[in-house]
């Protein structure tokens, strides 16, 4: 008898740490968890949550986020910190807007999007060097040029909404990848730069786990004095994360004026708080060395889904932000303490 307990004991304390060590090891589960509950409940208190159009409006909603949070998540990654993505985005996607409409009204969209890219990277590269060569946190550094990049576009580039956006890029926003009829007669289009996104994400991913820039952008992010004696360049590691951060920067500020059919360069502001949580309930440290692509993924969807959920039942827009607010304090709280359990 006593034999049987003890194993029975020794059976469940395995279970309970292999869930243990899963969550250590796969921390994007409690945010998967989460998402799943949430969409639970909410599907059973509004069945019209899981209407297909209701899902496509999600995904559509994803995009953008989404390539800022996987922006964010590498640099994350690697022990710092960028605030200043929407402001290279605002500054890529007005810009090039005013470009292609004043100068050269038929410039194919791939040229533009590659145009946007490296725009992006470009002012990304300059986060980078003066994060490496001014030895200051990237925080400090992303905060002046976030101000820098906008500044600069109200001053000389323009101030005034764009509302008719060259024909390609309008024609770009409302390409369908696929569309139907809703039961209520409504059109519904999941666009074709959804397709953006999970290719953004397996590069990403490709980066993080099978070069030596991924191998080094871990190692910075565990320890940057380590990494250096270990032979990393720690220069071109700054430089690489800002620039491809401010590539998904620019290729997200594009989209979102082909999507939304109009060019505001004051658009974008406020959003980097959620964009940052997002990467955060998605399993990456602040202080960096952990993270994966998926979990930023997941944690972009969560975001999208609260909000989408709070619009669905009706609270005021002034509102949502304190229960966005609230809801990630807790589920970060969450996180947080089931990591750090053993």
């Amino acid at each position: 008898m006593s034999t049987s307990r003890i194993d029975g004991l020794s059976e469940n304390t395995s279970r309970s740490f292999s869930f243990g060590d899963l969550v250590r090891r796969r921390p994007e589960t409690i945010t998967f968890m989460l998402l799943v509950a949430i969409c639970v409940i909410v599907a059973i208190v509004n069945p019209a949550f899981l209407q297909p159009s209701t899902l496509i409006d999600i995904g559509r909603a994803s995009v953008v986020m989404g390539l800022f949070a996987l922006g964010v998540f590498i640099i994350l990654a690697a022990g710092g910190i960028d605030v200043s993505f929407t402001a290279i985005a605002a500054f890529t996607m007005y810009s090039l807007t005013v470009l292609v409409l004043n100068n050269f009204p038929g410039m194919p969209m791939a040229v533009i999007m590659l145009i946007a890219v490296a725009g992006g990277a470009l002012l990304g590269v300059i986060n980078g060097l003066l994060v490496h060569h001014l030895k200051v946190p990237s925080l400090i550094v992303t905060i002046g040029t976030q101000y820098l990049f906008r500044g600069f576009l109200l001053s000389f580039i323009g101030t005034v909404w764009i509302m008719s956006l060259p024909p390609q890029m309008g024609a770009f926003g409302r390409m369908p990848l696929f569309q139907f009829e809703s039961a209520n007669g409504a059109l519904v289009t999941l666009p074709v730069y959804f397709l953006i996104l999970p290719l953004a994400a397996l590069v990403t991913w490709w980066i993080l786990n099978r070069t030596l820039m991924g191998r080094a952008i871990f190692a910075v992010g565990g320890d940057a004095n380590i990494a250096s004696r270990l032979g990393y360049n720690l220069r071109t590691v700054h430089v690489f994360l800002f620039g491809y951060a401010g590539a998904l920067a620019g290729l997200a500020g594009i989209i979102h004026v082909c999507a939304n059919r109009q060019a505001n360069p004051f658009d974008l502001v406020g959003t980097e708080i959620n964009v940052i949580a997002a990467v955060v309930l998605g399993g990456a440290r602040i202080t960096g060395g952990t993270g994966t692509v998926l979990g930023t993924i997941l944690g972009v969807l969560l975001i999208v889904v609260i909000n989408s959920v709070l619009v669905m039942v009706g609270i005021p827009s002034t509102w949502q932000r304190l229960v966005v607010g609230s809801f990630i304090l807790l589920a970060a709280a969450f996180f947080v303490t089931r990591q750090r359990k053993k």
